[in-house]
């Protein structure tokens, strides 16, 4: 089995240098390896001097990814010696709230608990908004910048939150304009 490694015993370059062969450089052209040394297969005077006596060496590859940035505030929200569920407690308080207003509707336990759980969801977005706009390091409740995820969070959150009051039978808040958009769009 050949890797495709560098300098790892089965990788392609080391048999071709072994053979006598010829590997691909960099720029497309071919490097032949001699058992004195090797040599480019340029014309005698170009631009690019023969390789070193070890052969053509590639660079290294870099292990972090370069012109990605941390969101502002996607640190840790604990020490990093804390329990994995402490570091993020910001994420696990909005998962939370989300899930005990999904279990609300789903188990529809008392009157209006699609309304409640509705509600609870918005409010768990609107938490999330809270959080990220005044804790300093919220963790991976942080996705993008910070004003755009106070954003995206209030927005969906409020949303959530007016039209579960607004839902009917019997809504808890009536808007004149809105349900007259409503009536529009339904009829």
């Amino acid at each position: 089995m050949t890797s495709g490694t560098p300098g790892v015993p089965g990788s392609p370059d080391e048999a071709a240098s072994r053979a006598g062969g010829t590997t691909p450089a960099v720029d497309g052209s071919q490097t032949a390896h001699a058992a004195g040394g090797s040599q480019t297969a340029h014309a005698a005077g170009g631009p690019q001097a023969a390789p070193a006596a070890g052969g053509f060496k590639r660079p290294k590859p870099t292990v972090v990814t370069a012109g990605t940035a941390r969101p502002e505030g996607g640190r840790r929200a604990a020490p990093g010696d804390a329990p994995a569920p402490a570091r993020q407690w910001p994420l696990l308080t909005v998962l939370v709230l989300a899930g005990l207003g999904l279990l609300v509707v789903g188990t529809d336990p008392f009157p209006q608990s699609f309304r409640v759980g509705a509600i609870l969801v918005g409010a768990a977005l609107l938490a999330g908004a809270a959080m990220r706009r005044v804790v300093p390091s919220v963790g991976m409740l942080a996705v993008r910048s910070r004003f755009t995820d106070v954003i995206t969070y209030g927005v969906m959150g409020g949303l959530i939150v007016l039209l579960a009051l607004m839902v009917q039978p019997g809504p808890w808040l009536r808007i004149p304009f809105l349900e007259d958009v409503l009536h529009l769009t339904v009829t």
